[in-house]
């Protein structure tokens, strides 16, 4: 009886962590292992200009060229809304890099979310040994745009481990590098040569962003909407939507004391397995303009999930974060800490009810 519920729920599209609160755990079921690593090239042979990626079913995107150079990370103490993680400011070098010219936009992140090609149960579900190469999310509960808008909008709500998932799905397809950007390769794109709170004057910041100033609102979203990526005007490098419209996830884990021991030349904070603790910037359309600066930091914790009706709760969706989404690069040559990056977050069988960590 169970496994023909099994069967039945899993042709309905329930989602795994539904299962695991109504099937027993089995004992040799702890966790699913984490994705096999794919490799790369460490450095890319691509001439240094902008370049279109596209992805199967003729979905493309544009990748902007970045120079390397140096700048200033952080903030000064007397800028208005800052905080004391985005310090001490100090002078940081980023080398050559791809920037995605806008978020991702649903039409790539449902390449691999509705890519049938994958499985998303493993063939002993829903207590799998290992699972398989890439996996994927399961349908969420809701409307995965939230009602926004889908095509040419950004994608949202999705967890950074789903964020992280989907670079991984992006390299074995593409076979090119493509990550999460580091906090101090993000920051770099967002400033675009600029060292002021924002990328341009704050009197013209309605122009290059969507955010609380002047976000469309409606009846069920007081707080306004996204907008399609690219609708305003881009910075000095070409990119859009860096400050506003989503909060974009970044590589690193949080460390309030990182910019004090980071290093001079590519930082970064690896992530582990941890499911919280990672950093999103550029703020987005719920949000006033302190929290847009180029040197904003925010840290995702578990109360990001206190919606989730399911137990555990879901690795990949962020219910109710519609303010969340993401862009990738494309390191011209990737730096030693990353080289083999992986997802590594598991799904565990047993978990604290209130945390979920």
């Amino acid at each position: 009886m169970i496994r023909r519920f099994q069967l039945f729920a899993v042709a309905a599209g329930t989602s795994l962590a539904a299962l695991t609160s109504i099937v027993p755990a089995q004992d040799d079921a702890k966790a699913l292992e984490t994705p096999a690593p794919v490799k790369v090239p460490a450095k890319v042979d691509l001439p240094p200009k902008n370049y279109v990626e596209e992805l199967p079913g003729g979905i493309k995107f544009e990748m902007v060229y970045v120079p390397g150079g140096e700048f200033e990370m952080g903030s000064p103490d007397g800028e208005a809304g800052r905080n004391a993680d985005e310090g001490p400011r100090r002078k940081v070098t980023i080398k050559p890099m791809w920037v995605a010219k806008t978020e991702t936009t649903w039409e790539a992140f449902d390449r691999w979310v509705k890519n049938e090609s994958i499985i998303v149960y493993p063939k002993d579900a829903p207590f799998p040994k290992t699972a398989d190469a890439l996996s994927r999310p399961t349908p969420p509960f809701v409307p995965e745009d939230y009602n926004h808008g889908h095509d040419g909008y950004p994608a949202i709500c999705m967890s950074h481990h789903a964020a992280m998932m989907y670079c991984h799905w992006l390299r074995l397809t593409t076979k090119k590098g493509y990550r999460l950007p580091t906090e101090a390769e993000w920051e770099y794109a967002c400033r675009a040569g600029t060292s002021g709170p924002f990328a341009c004057d704050e009197a013209k910041l309605v122009e290059i962003a969507n955010y609380q100033e002047n976000t469309e609102k409606d009846d069920e979203r007081p707080k306004g909407t996204t907008t399609k990526c690219g609708s305003k005007k881009p910075n000095a490098f070409g990119l859009h939507d860096l400050h506003g419209n989503v909060a974009e996830w970044v590589l690193d884990k949080y460390d309030a004391e990182f910019y004090k021991k980071a290093l001079a030349v590519q930082p970064v904070n690896v992530p582990t397995d941890a499911k919280w603790g990672h950093i999103v910037r550029g703020g987005s359309f719920k949000d006033g303009a302190d929290k847009l600066r180029s040197a904003a930091r925010r840290v995702s914790d578990h109360t990001w999930m206190r919606n989730d009706p399911q137990s555990p709760r879901s690795i990949w969706w962020l219910t109710k974060r519609d303010e969340i989404g993401f862009r990738v690069v494309l390191p011209v040559e990737e730096q030693k800490e990353l080289i083999g990056l992986k997802p590594m977050v598991v799904k565990k069988s047993e978990h604290d009810p209130v945390t979920d960590d």
